[in-house]
């Protein structure tokens, strides 16, 4: 995270948004970048999973269809 040091990250995911508003602020491609790892989280198992698949599924009903 050489460039992003200085983002604290605790204090974006506390921040009092909804999923559909951060989504809001990548584009496409970064929300599906986000999306695959989120699911390849998800599917590896340990204690980031089940947030990992919950997080996944609320981008996903969310997000347009690659295709």
């Amino acid at each position: 995270m050489d460039d992003y040091e200085h983002i604290d990250l605790d204090e974006i995911l506390s921040a009092p948004m909804e999923t559909a508003e951060r989504l809001a602020l990548l584009t496409s491609e970064e929300a599906y970048d986000v999306l695959c790892l989120l699911v390849t989280a998800s599917q590896e198992g340990g204690s980031m999973s089940r947030d990992a698949d919950r997080l996944a599924k609320a981008i996903a009903v969310r997000i347009p269809s690659e295709n």
